[in-house]
């Protein structure tokens, strides 16, 4: 699906029905990351669907922090969510936070115990989760369950007051106990938490959970459709309740989707973490991350994003995408747009011994061989060239079209070349090649009888520069790293996720390009400077082969 055809789904089908029907009148959604972890892939599903409908169908749409964990949080993250939805390409109606609402939330909490439907449990954790029952048996009530009103509220003033130590209360709503959904059985609303918070400081030392916090929210900021991944639709009775027993003022509807699962990663946020702090990857956006900010260093554009998600579609149905849909997208986008440049990632040196020492010529060539309106650029053709290892062989097969002993290639927008003799080190690798060119193969001529099947890249050794080049590679070798129960995660960590080649020759141009063009180096893949990159060492991230190799190696 490209950007220009608004997509179509359930959802969509939903508010359709509501503004037809005059339900609603305006549209409104929200966005609700927790600030404790930088967003990854499958958030940008939900970002896309939340800020595309507020889009198409000229609504509101808030980017809301569920900031009700202080112990997790960091004003990092927040700044770090606020970058990608802007990166993404999405604009907010407003930016709040669930801290904004504590007073708010606290007066729900407490009209709830004045109507009998929320009381102050005095059980250890342990203690609350064994009466919580199972899904095959009814929990069984808290020995504090029936507190009088009046003792009830006495010991929350006394929680908010800080007069208790952490865990030594909650307070829980008086729901069913025996309710087959276990969600609904008296969950915990407040819990204590003496702990500075990134907005409020030591203002409040309790502090509402998730699912208390959630639709309270949705109502206060007006939300009409709250989309949340499937994990939350046994939650949803609870949300109703909530609504149904609280004097909000608007009441929105939970509307579950699948959320994105991709295979050779993990969305987890816990494990992401545990990437980051035990040192498996360098940091929340190295490029090898599934987070948005590694896709983005890496080279990834937003469009290629949305279109992902857009090719993926919403729906209610689980299943895991092939990262080999990911790399497509961005191939896809970048294959009509990327300019050409030739880059030598292992460099072998090549001396064309019949090319006049101390001359060189210039040659103009395209930056895109099928979009001539992107114009042209200068490279260097001398005497002394550097080509790829790779495209030398002593001893090639039958259907290797590329150098070896007495074989000819025709370099990339120049001449014919032969190799005449191999210089080699004192183990026998070849460390410099003697090749003759062919003067009347020039300009791309081919004379008759000379049919040339081989085409290398290749810089001039003296007209180049040095650039270090970081071949990133899926992080994982196993398509599900969870699959096997009796290991870490992390043991399927992919050991050649990362190459890093320094001294690659690339055209002198990239030296003073835009830090942010993405380029086909030719015959290699598509690449993007790194941000640490600079005119004196030039960085450049590989963001995805020309073709997809792992689909080969599942073959």
């Amino acid at each position: 699906m490209t950007e220009d055809v608004k997509p179509v789904n359930f959802i969509r089908q939903i508010i359709d029905e509501d503004l037809s029907s005059g339900k609603h009148t305006e549209i409104v959604t929200r966005f609700p990351p927790e600030p404790n972890g930088y967003l990854h892939i499958g958030h940008a599903k939900s970002i896309w669907l939340n800020f595309g409908i507020k889009d198409d169908y000229q609504g509101k749409c808030t980017l809301r922090f569920d900031d009700t964990n202080p112990v997790r949080e960091d004003a990092e993250f927040v700044t770090a969510i606020e970058e990608d939805v802007r990166w993404l390409g999405y604009k907010w109606t407003a930016i709040a936070h669930a801290s904004d609402y504590f007073e708010q939330f606290h007066d729900y909490a407490v009209e709830l115990i004045r109507k009998g439907l929320a009381y102050v449990d005095s059980l250890g954790a342990d203690e609350i989760r064994n009466l919580r029952g199972t899904l095959s048996e009814p929990g069984a009530d808290s020995p504090y369950r029936n507190r009088s009103i009046e003792e009830n509220l006495a010991l929350f003033s006394k929680m908010r007051a800080g007069e208790f130590a952490n865990g030594e209360h909650v307070l829980r709503a008086k729901i069913d106990m025996s309710s087959p959904n276990i969600n609904l059985r008296d969950p915990i609303l407040y819990r204590i938490r003496h702990h500075p918070h990134q907005r409020t400081g030591d203002k409040w030392c309790i502090y509402p959970m998730y699912d208390f916090a959630h639709g309270q929210g949705d109502a206060i900021e007006g939300v009409t459709h709250s989309l949340c991944t499937l994990e939350f639709e046994d939650h949803r009775a609870l949300y109703e309740w909530f609504i149904e027993n609280l004097s909000v003022p608007s009441k929105p509807r939970q509307i579950e989707f699948s959320r994105l699962n991709l295979n050779y990663t993990v969305m987890s946020k816990r494990m992401l973490t545990q990437l980051v702090e035990q040192g498996y990857v360098h940091g929340w956006d190295d490029p090898r991350m599934p987070t948005i900010s590694g896709l983005r260093r890496r080279g990834y554009t937003p469009a290629s994003i949305r279109n992902f998600i857009a090719s993926v579609g919403i729906t209610k149905k689980s299943n895991i995408i092939e990262m080999g849909v990911l790399e497509n997208c961005i191939r896809e986008d970048l294959d009509p747009v990327a300019p050409r440049a030739m880059a030598v990632l292992r460099p072998l040196k090549v001396v064309i011994e019949n090319y006049p020492e101390g001359e060189s010529e210039i040659l103009d060539v395209p930056n895109h061989p099928a979009n001539p309106d992107m114009g042209t650029r200068k490279i260097t053709l001398s005497r002394e060239i550097y080509i790829d290892r790779d495209d030398y062989m002593d001893e090639p097969p039958k259907k290797f079209f590329r150098l070896g002993p007495g074989r000819e290639v025709r370099l990339r927008y120049g001449f014919i070349v032969k190799c005449t003799d191999v210089i080699r080190d004192v183990t026998g690798q070849a460390i410099e090649l003697r090749v003759q060119f062919d003067p009347e193969t020039r300009g791309g001529n081919q004379p008759v009888g000379r049919k040339i099947k081989g085409i290398i890249h290749w810089v001039s050794a003296n007209h180049c520069a040095n650039a270090e080049i970081r071949l990133y590679d899926r992080l994982f070798s196993q398509a599900n790293p969870l699959a096997d129960k009796t290991k870490e995660f992390t043991d399927s960590i992919n050991p050649e996720s990362l190459e890093v080649l320094e001294n690659c020759k690339v055209e002198m141009s990239l030296s003073t390009s835009s830090s942010d063009t993405r380029y086909q180096f030719e015959r290699t893949g598509y690449f993007y400077p790194d941000k640490e990159s600079s005119a004196g060492k030039l960085i450049f991230n590989r963001i995805v082969t020309l073709r997809d190799t792992w689909a080969k190696l599942a073959g």
